[in-house]
């Protein structure tokens, strides 16, 4: 390096170690760092005090400083953090080169708390512990993270109010920006305040309170800009000054810095002035190259270590041989200072001088810190500085670089992961070994959410010599990224292929491969722009059955057998694999994997144990790892089986667990659940606005498998306000969707309003297509919906003993809402046959039933009948619960049934302490003072009619 021409530090003034100044502004007002009040940002203090009122009073506080760089947003976390003394600050830093590596800044910021992990619930406590690399285990859900981070913050908060600062918010690497996000939009009652500081903030952070920090007013800047410069300027430069800084203080304090007085009274030093930023890091350029060789370098070490551990540069420095007065130098000109973390006066000082520095000199200081860095403790830190430190390929250093992204996988940080292995290929010398590790990353780039990064690194990675199953792999992740960017278009077609070229290679990665595929195409059954569930089910046939057939075999099997050679060869199979599931017979993992697949199949099986027991079983395990995605759909599965079941009060309760999920993934709410509950609970307005909308945005995306649904939805709904014309007409076209999974439903649906509107032959169409498939399933459900559908189109005696037997059937059953429907169809019969007093007991049955599960349409077709038998129909009388609020509703709920505050928090993604805040507030609203009475103000039997 080249030794400085000399120190000029006459532009510094008195300036204390966080860059204030001692004076005062132009309106007389104290010019300090140490004062409460920073110059120009009287309205930013007070929004900071007021988050921290409000946090010492139990309310949690959330804001996002934004702003340039050197605008001041750093002073004000410092002022923020001054006027927490009484409470507990913890505080991290996004670093630009600690991007990469997942969760880097969330341990910084929870490292001061983590003795307190014992104390949270235990899938918590180890989804923060793998993460943290504290402990090994599976690679935990992002979302469990977050709660366990939240439970963590509300813990500590308890004792004492929490503060946590996060600076330089938009280089978080990935994992802790969603982390802290997720926090930050859950705090309600924690006594925990967040505030972050970021130039603009992430993707994660945009929905958060924002505070926008701008220059300073032209009285202030000109006060700052008189201390900045102990002479005094021609009023045309300092003005032009003025101008060009927009009132951004580090600008007016550092821009001056280092060039002479007859530069600045002429300002002939501006002449060459460019963006703010750059003339910002220009001027800390100017400062470092003051600098003699031993402080620059040692500046350059501080840069290019994002922890800022002060003993990790002694070491390094030593290895490089740096004078210990170094250190002193480099504080005097204050550009860092060095205390039990190394802190750079503004991280434009990092960026000045990592840039500024030649590549040589960046390759030794990157050296000297991976041999400074114990590869024990922190070996993927020691890996990624040998990375950087490496002038050409190397073996060693690309090995490392991929065992990191191993530990990093297993933290769930996918980034990171990806980031290692897309270096490591790079530093891969063996040009057989590379491509390989460019297909690793490229599959880790997927994963991680980074489709295109993964296309060019299959590019890459095919351009090698990678063996055959590897090209089979490339092209899976191809046909993945087409499936997980569009639906319904390519992919399937794309997946069919991959699954073919793996099935000699992998025959479990094909066969999970077909099942993908199976369910790209499920949701646009359409061959116009690729591949259709017919394509895919004739190509899993195409394929050898495996000597040992596990449930997941017989699962795609039996489903291809369906649609290739009619529904009745494929239900032995079927069968078999759900006896296999049901007993346990497959792991959680796989379960989870084939849920899709075995809903579809109870489903379509009539078997209504199988799909309650699988369903439930699935959300359950979903819940228990933390997978949300998953979640997702399980919980959507088990509304649409609590509607069929008559339990319309724990459909809505999951219903507003699903908004939840859907919330936190940031996801569209799946219109199944919604359709299924509003058809059955009889809302005309609410019900034809959610079909409408689902039908068009179903058309717009080519989805038919949400368009049969629709229609489904809609006979469904129809039928139970007697409007028979539209329910025909909208059963028979779900019909028409042979393959998915509503069609047999609606056959029902058309038959009942086929019998109402006369149109008896098409009904008995549709009769005869039921039949079949009802007895191939052999099911109570299946033989019971038959039964009561043949007798809507028969008569007399015969008609009468399948009424009864369809009571019979449907009574064994968990499908209530059905067996109500029996009462109510032979209660309609019963009063034609002008057999009064048993066509009441039957109506009065359905109405009954009808009403305790909140069905008000049929019930009130079911009350239409009784009053023309002449008998006078007792309403109920419901105590609505409207003052709740929808969430508040679910925590009364949650809490009558007997869950716990930490068991309410983990369900709904809160913590224990705002539940009991929502506690207090729905004790308030309904009279009364402990859970026990939760009971009395909202019976379960009342739920769903309360929710109307």
């Amino acid at each position: 390096m080249r030794r400085g021409a000399g120190r000029d530090r006459s532009a510094d003034g008195d300036r204390d170690a966080s860059g204030g100044y001692d004076g005062k502004s132009s309106d007389g007002r104290a010019i300090s760092s140490d004062h409460d009040m920073l110059l120009g940002r009287r309205s930013e203090c007070d929004a900071l005090d007021a988050l921290l009122g409000d946090v010492r009073t139990g309310r949690s506080g959330v804001l996002v400083l934004r702003g340039e760089a050197g605008i001041g947003k750093t002073a004000l976390l410092e002022h923020a953090i001054r006027a927490a003394s009484d409470l507990t600050v913890v505080q991290c830093a996004g670093v630009e080169s600690e991007m990469e590596l997942a969760f880097a800044s969330l341990h910084q910021l929870c490292a001061p708390l983590l003795d307190r992990l014992g104390r949270l619930p235990v899938p918590q406590r180890q989804a923060l512990e793998i993460v943290f690399g504290l402990s090994v285990g599976a690679a935990p859900d992002r979302f469990l993270v977050g709660l366990g981070v939240l439970s963590l913050f509300s813990d500590v908060g308890e004792e004492r109010p929490l503060l946590c600062v996060v600076d330089d918010a938009q280089w978080l690497d990935d994992a802790s920006a969603l982390t802290l996000a997720f926090v930050a939009r859950r705090l309600v009652a924690e006594r925990v305040g967040v505030v972050f500081a970021a130039r603009e903030p992430a993707a994660a952070l945009e929905h958060l309170p924002q505070l926008a920090v701008s220059g300073l007013g032209n009285g202030d800047a000109r006060a700052l800009l008189g201390f900045a410069i102990p002479f005094v300027l021609d009023a045309q430069v300092r003005d032009r000054i003025l101008a060009e800084t927009r009132g951004n203080p580090l600008a007016l304090l550092e821009l001056p810095s280092g060039l002479t007085g007859t530069q600045l009274a002429g300002g002939f030093g501006l002449l060459h002035a460019q963006s703010l930023s750059g003339g910002i890091e220009e001027s800390f350029a100017r400062r470092f190259e003051m600098l003699d060789d031993d402080a620059r370098l040692l500046l350059l070490l501080a840069a290019a270590e994002p922890v800022g551990d002060p003993q990790l540069l002694l070491r390094a420095s030593e290895r490089i041989g740096i004078a210990t007065t170094a250190a002193d130098d480099a504080e005097a000109q204050g550009l860092v200072a060095i205390g039990r973390r190394v802190k750079f006066r503004h991280p434009l000082v990092r960026s000045a001088i990592y840039r500024s520095a030649t590549a040589e000199d960046r390759r030794a200081v990157h050296h000297a810190l991976a041999e400074a860095t114990d590869p024990n403790a922190d070996p993927d830190r020691r890996a990624w500085h040998r990375a950087a430190a490496a002038e050409r390929p190397d073996a060693q250093i690309a090995l490392e670089l991929e065992r990191s992204a191993g530990r990093a996988q297993a933290r769930a940080g996918l980034a990171a992961a990806a980031a290692f292995l897309d270096r490591a290929a790079a530093l891969t010398p063996d040009p057989v070994r590379r491509p390989r590790r460019a297909l690793a990353a490229a599959q880790a780039k997927f994963q991680a959410g980074a489709p295109e990064a993964s296309l060019a690194l299959l590019a890459v990675a095919e351009v090698g010599p990678l063996d055959e199953l590897e090209r089979a792999q490339a092209e899976l992740v191809r046909a993945q990224i087409a499936s997980s960017q569009k639906r319904g278009s390519d992919a399937p077609l794309l997946l069919i292929r991959a699954a073919k070229r793996l099935e000699p290679l992998d025959a479990a990665l094909s066969r999970a491969t077909y099942r993908d595929a199976f369910n790209a195409a499920t949701w646009a059954d359409s061959s116009d722009e690729g591949a259709g569930v017919l394509d895919v089910a004739k190509a899993v046939l195409a394929t050898p059955s495996p000597e040992r057939p596990r449930p997941a075999d017989l699962l795609i099997e039996g489903a291809a057998m369906q649609c290739t050679k009619g529904f009745a060869a494929g239900v032995p199979q079927l069968k078999r694999a759900l006896t296999s599931l049901r007993s346990g017979e497959i792991s959680d993992e796989e379960q989870l994997e084939w849920s899709v697949l075995i809903y579809r199949t109870a489903v379509d099986l009539w078997d209504d144990e199988s799909w309650y027991v699988m369903a439930t079983r699935c959300v359950d395990l979903a819940r228990g790892s933390g997978a949300l995605p998953v979640l997702h759909f399980a919980l959507n599965a088990r509304v649409v089986a609590d509607a069929f079941m008559g339990d319309l009060a724990g459909g809505l309760l999951r219903m507003g667990e699903l908004k939840t999920v859907c919330e936190v993934i940031a996801s569209e709410l799946p219109p199944y659940s919604p359709m299924a509950l509003a058809a059955w609970r009889g809302l005309e307005a609410e019900g034809s606005e959610l079909i409408t909308a689902t039908t068009e945005q179903a058309l717009t995306r080519g989805e038919t498998l949400a368009l049969s649904a629709a229609d489904w939805a809609a006979a469904v709904l129809y039928n139970g306000l007697g409007r028979y014309e539209q329910a025909l007409t909208a059963a028979g076209r779900a019909v028409d969707y042979q393959h998915l999974g509503f069609s047999g439903w609606s056959l029902a649906e058309l038959i009942e309003a086929g019998a109402r509107r006369g149109e008896l032959e098409r009904a008995a169409d549709a009769l005869e297509q039921l039949t079949a498939r009802a007895r191939d399933c052999g099911s109570d459900w299946a033989l019971g919906i038959e039964a009561r559908s043949r007798a809507l189109l028969t008569e007399g005696e015969a008609a009468d003993r399948l009424y009864r037997e369809a009571l019979d059937r449907l009574n064994r059953t968990r499908v209530r809402t059905e067996h109500a429907r029996a009462h109510l169809l032979y209660g309609e019969w019963l009063r034609r046959e002008r057999r009064r007093l048993e066509a009441r007991e039957q109506l009065r049955t359905a109405y009954e039933m009808f009403t305790a599960m909140g069905v008000r349409a049929f019930a009130e077709r079911a009350e239409r009948e009784l009053l023309a038998t002449g008998e006078r129909v007792r309403r109920r009388v419901v105590e609505t619960r409207d003052e709740l609020t929808a969430q508040e509703g679910q925590i009364a709920r949650l809490a009558r049934d007997g869950l716990s505050n930490p068991e309410i928090g983990a369900r709904l993604f809160i913590s224990p302490r705002t539940v009991e805040y929502h506690l207090h507030k729905i004790f308030a609203k309904l009279d009364i003072s402990s859970r026990l009475e939760l009971s009395r103000a909202i019976p379960s039997d009342l739920d769903a009619t309360a929710a109307v």
